[in-house]
This record gives structure tokens, C-alpha cells and sequence, in this order.
């Protein structure tokens, strides 16, 4: 176990550096300073985080556009008339319904809350494994407006339908996680990294399988559990950090 830590410590080192951002959906974010466009940008690029990421971060790039690259000040002092823009937004099955539902519900939360950490901290127990009940309890707190549109829950992944939720994951990994190498964010300080579970997207699935952390034969909530559970014993405090590891290596190097 020692040499595989050793391994997976190197490529830590060698992916969480800022040249992983250019091509990464987390470019998105990084270019906002105020701490309102960083969350907001970072939870419209995680959400839409699926397919090749040069179309992530092109349709990440015309959504903020709509805003005026103001997203914040958007959501929040928008009139009826200006949600026109977004009738003709679409990337993959996430369209103009899904775009004006969680147009609408940041707008209500931001009007009557300081950060979008407010959201997640309905299950918060201060357990290291209560992410389970963070992350469900976001989805029903999400969906709690009125009229919602039943469609558009299937955006927002929950551990109550056994989904390993890997966008909203990867964001909580963005908004949590601190160092000093300038990628992840580390803006919000009442989750701990700790509790973090990992991003089990394809890559990393498969990474994990070839190098014997992930034993479950579906990829669901468990797996993305137990594959954290491995990287904890690598580092307990800090295990996500080894998202970059087992993702640079599935994408970059096709291990």
C-alpha cells in the first residue's frame, strides 16, 4: 500500500497545478474573483459537466454571456423580461426549463442568502461520513420552491437514489478543498475536506478498478464511498486530493 501512495502522491503533485485548470471545466469559475460568481459559475459548470469538456466549457462560456459575466449581480437584480435570453440555451439533455428553474431558485436563494454553502449545510452533522445526508438534503432543499419542474431533478444527483454523484462532488471538491496550488478554492470553511467523497467519474472508475481501490462491480453512492474510504487511508484528512491523481492518469495518460 506504501508504494501505491508513494505513486499516487507523485501524481497529485504533477496534476493539481494550474495548467490543469486551462482545459478543465474549473476554468470556468477561475475566471470570477467575487466569491458569489465563483460558486454560482462553479455550480452552473459542474452540473453541466458531462461530455467532451472543449463543449463544457464553451456552453459554460454562453450561459455567463446570458449574465453578462455578472452572474451574482444577474440573479439577483434581474427583471421578468431579461429571462428571455435563455429560451434557446441547451447542452445535451439540460435545456431552457432545467436553465430558468435554477435561474430561479438562485435568484430566491441569493436574495436571502450570503453564499451558496448556506445550501449544504441542511445535513451537515460534522461526522466525516454524513455526506450522504449533506447531499441528500441539498436535492430537497433545491426542489422545495413551488412548481418545479419534475424534469429537471434528474440534473441534480442524490444519494437517496443511489447515484454516485460525481458533478456535485467534484463541486463540493472545488468549493472545499485548500491548498496552496491555486486550483481547487477552498472558499467554504464549514465542511471539512475530510468529509469529502470522491468524483467517481469514468476515468477515475476505471483507474480506481486497475489499481485495486474499487472492488463493487456497479459504480453507484457505495462504490464512490468505498473508493474514499481507500483514499483515506492514504490521507484522512485530505483523501480528494487524490481526484487529481486517478483523474490525470485515466485522461491524460490513459492508464
Amino acid at each position: 500500500m506504501q508504494n501505491l501512495k508513494d505513486f499516487l502522491d507523485e501524481k497529485v503533485a504533477q496534476y493539481n497545478q494550474p495548467r490543469f485548470i486551462v482545459n478543465d471545466p474549473i476554468c470556468i469559475p477561475h475566471r470570477f474573483s467575487k466569491k458569489q460568481d465563483i460558486e454560482i459559475a462553479g455550480f452552473f459548470a459542474s452540473i453541466l459537466a458531462w461530455g467532451q469538456r472543449k463543449t463544457i466549457i464553451n456552453k459554460c462560456t454562453e450561459l455567463f454571456q446570458l449574465m453578462d459575466n455578472a452572474p451574482h449581480d444577474f440573479l439577483v437584480n434581474h427583471q421578468e423580461s431579461d429571462l428571455q435570453v435563455f429560451l434557446n440555451f441547451k447542452h445535451r439533455t439540460f435545456n431552457d426549463v432545467d436553465t430558468l428553474y435554477f435561474v430561479h431558485f438562485l435568484s430566491w436563494f441569493y436574495r436571502n442568502h450570503e453564499s451558496l454553502e448556506e445550501a449544504f449545510l441542511k445535513g451537515q452533522t460534522g461526522e466525516v461520513d454524513s455526506m450522504d445526508s449533506i447531499l441528500s438534503q441539498f436535492h430537497r432543499f433545491f426542489f422545495s420552491l413551488p412548481d418545479f419542474p419534475n424534469r429537471t431533478k434528474k440534473h441534480i444527483a442524490t444519494p437517496d437514489r443511489k447515484a454516485a454523484c460525481k458533478r456535485i462532488n467534484m463541486y463540493l471538491r472545488w468549493m472545499v478543498r485548500s491548498d496552496d496550488n491555486g486550483v481547487d478554492f477552498g472558499l467554504w470553511k464549514k465542511i471539512s475536506p475530510a468529509q469529502l467523497i470522491c468524483p467517481c467519474d469514468l476515468h477515475v472508475d476505471r483507474v480506481g478498478r486497475k489499481l485495486g481501490l474499487i472492488t463493487r462491480k456497479q459504480t453507484d453512492w457505495l462504490t464512490a464511498v468505498e473508493l474514499t474510504e481507500k483514499l483515506r487511508e492514504f490521507d484522512p484528512l485530505d483523501p480528494v486530493k487524490y481526484d487529481f491523481a486517478l483523474f490525470g492518469l485515466g485522461i491524460e495518460e490513459k492508464f
